[in-house]
């Protein structure tokens, strides 16, 4: 008896539909993909139920003639490849004809199209992979796919797709992606009924990008622009200053020779680059337009064609860290714009009661601020060093209590206070004079001309940080006087011998003691000697997550994590004298604005927006 047989081609195309089309945003790649590459300039795309229950694309493209719409609609039909050696140079988006057969076998498909010399079009409706209807019919010229019920004969696969609001984000992510290859065409997405979003199809990438995620993250790009040596890589696009983060990479799109795919090679150039820049779980928004020829990468590696293989992809690695760092260096003048420029703030306010200050002591009676306990910090000694501790009467401690009360109640985080976001800012003035601390964690501080909202640990963590980078000899140690044995398993044994010489100029001084064991002597001075392993450790995970680092990104990566444990704590209590050296320390430091996480140490209200936070704009007071 004969057990092996060929499947029936409905079967087979079900199977298929489970690679190429794995949910709603899967059919919608592939359709928009379809009309991109019939030279459309006009692209709408409409959704309902996230996809499962309605999807229509339609283009202005150039349509297809009736012999082609019967044949688009068979597997393995194609326009765009006629040999094997034409995947060597494929230019176009699609090239596997399985689109259509796949997705008109788990749903109801209809198809109507028309090309710009033929009078009428032609109009293919198809259930569950069966064709039921082919005529012609009157349209506009281009193509309108209309996808229902998805999944409908394929139950087990539609059980397991997300809520419908998951679905439509996926499928906004990718229109997001293709809008931004191809700023040269207008796109339009509907999302059950409601307009989410347009382009403008003018060519124009920035405006892309504007229309796409608004104003604000448009004001904070960085153009790139960069040729290898060879000539044949090239690479531009933007990526934004690290003032201008997200929490996930969906505001990261890279592009190759047209097509957006995933590589995680470019996404780790530039964490690379912006390790020091932005916190540890914050990614930039990056467009990367690469081109690279054609007969050095590999597109058919996936039904979805979202992967791509290099013929050298330490090259392509090494060519985008090149870009995004050379983009960053050349806004160098602009560091300080660039680390500080943020969103404008947005205010908010509610009627609140007012809060009286305790009756103060008689004005006879000065008041002494001695400075309180502190990390062996370079702020703790020169604290030391001071003379004598601050005097100040009774009237300044009282009109610092007013100060400090209304700035506890800005930076509140409570519903309706006021929500302060980083302003944009130059320099910081010199001469800060320090109010009080907000939850011993804010410094509050005031000048002449602006009010100041300082993070004591971000701000102490970049000068530190700066600091260490600027001790080109190593780090100066301290010798241990209980010697620690730490162990390690075999990949952190192998990370410590090959950079032992970095562990060593950053201050840790480590002899072998065993198997996977390490006996530590010497940690670096600015380091309790009880964090010392935490920070080997945490050094170590920045060593695994560094791709291909130069030695000068290890020793930042380094610095950074030892800036972190070194800096002063949130809680901790300072005297007066000490929020003076560290506003003094962060104004003279070379990067003020933000900690080597990319945290903002700074938050600055000049007059202007204390004057609209109290409304107060247009008395001409």
């Amino acid at each position: 008896m004969k057990r092996i047989h060929v499947l029936d081609d409905t079967t087979i195309n079900k199977i298929a539909a489970g690679e190429v089309v794995e949910r709603p945003a899967s059919v919608v790649k592939e359709l928009v993909e379809n009309a991109i590459d019939a030279g459309a300039t006009a692209i709408e795309i409409e959704i309902m139920g996230g996809g499962t229950s309605f999807i229509r694309v339609t283009d202005n493209g150039r349509g297809m003639e009736r012999p082609d719409a019967e044949t688009a609609i068979l597997r393995h039909a194609t326009s765009k490849i006629s040999t094997v050696a034409d995947l060597q140079t494929v230019g176009t988006l699609g090239f596997r004809g399985e689109a259509l057969p796949t997705i008109a076998s788990v749903s109801r498909f209809s198809l109507i199209t028309r090309t710009a010399d033929a009078d009428l079009g032609t109009r293919v409706e198809i259930l569950g992979g069966k064709t039921t209807e082919i005529e012609d019919a009157g349209c506009d010229v281009g193509t309108t796919v209309r996808v229902e019920d998805l999944f409908f004969n394929t139950p087990a696969r539609k059980k397991f797709l997300k809520m419908d609001r998951t679905e439509a984000g996926k499928i906004s992510d990718y229109v997001i992606m293709l809008a931004l290859s191809r700023p040269d065409i207008a796109f339009r997405f509907v999302n059950n009924n409601r307009l989410t979003l347009m382009t403008a199809g003018d060519d124009s990438l920035r405006r892309a990008i504007e229309s796409i995620y608004g104003g604000d993250a448009a004001g904070a790009l960085i153009p790139l622009d960069f040729t290898d040596e060879a000539g044949d890589i090239r690479i531009t696009g933007y990526i934004s200053k690290p003032s201008m983060i997200r929490s996930s990479r969906a505001w990261q799109t890279y592009i190759v020779n047209g097509r957006t795919i995933q590589n995680r090679a470019i996404a780790k150039a530039i964490d690379n680059v912006y390790r020091a820049l932005v916190p540890k779980m914050g990614f930039p928004l990056a467009v990367l337009r690469i081109e690279v020829p054609q007969r050095t990468i590999d597109v058919n590696v996936h039904p979805q064609k979202t992967e791509m293989k290099f013929e050298d992809e330490g090259r392509i690695f090494k060519a985008v860290y090149k870009t995004v760092q050379g983009a960053v260096r050349g806004a160098a003048g602009e560091t300080a714009s660039i680390a500080a420029a943020v969103e404008k703030p947005k205010f908010h306010y509610e009627s609140m009661p007012l809060r009286m200050p305790v009756t103060p002591p008689p004005a006879s009676v000065p008041h002494t601020y001695a400075p309180t306990a502190m990390p062996a910090q370079t702020v703790h000694e020169a604290a030391q060093r001071a003379a004598s501790a601050d005097l100040r009467s009774v009237q300044d401690i009282v009109g610092r209590a007013r100060s400090e009360e209304r700035a506890a109640l800005m930076a509140e985080e409570s519903p309706g206070a006021y929500r302060a976001e980083p302003a944009p800012a130059g320099t910081i003035e010199s001469g800060l004079i320090p109010i009080g601390q907000v939850d011993l964690t804010y410094i509050v501080a005031q000048s002449t001309r602006a009010l100041y909202i300082i993070d004591q640990h971000a701000a102490h963590e970049r000068i530190l940080f700066d600091r260490f980078c600027a001790l080109a000899e190593g780090i100066p140690s301290q010798q241990m006087l209980v010697h620690a044995i730490l162990s390690f398993d075999a990949r952190e044994m192998q990370y410590i011998e090959e950079n032992a010489e970095l562990f060593s100029r950053l201050g840790f001084r480590m002899e072998p003691a065993g198997d996977r064991e390490y006996r530590l002597t010497e940690s670096p001075a600015d380091v309790p000697t009880d964090e010392a392993e935490d920070v080997i450790r945490e050094i170590l995970v920045s060593l695994g997550e560094l791709h291909a680092a130069t030695p000068a990104e290890l020793r930042q990566a380094g610095l950074a994590t030892m800036a972190c444990r070194a800096a002063i704590k949130a809680g901790e209590e300072l005297s007066f004298r000490q929020m003076e050296i560290l506003l003094e320390e962060l104004r003279t430091t070379p990067f003020p604005f933000t900690c080597p996480h990319g945290r903002p140490t700074i938050l600055t209200f000049d007059t202007t927006d204390l004057a609209k936070m109290f409304k107060r704009t247009g008395f001409n007071l």
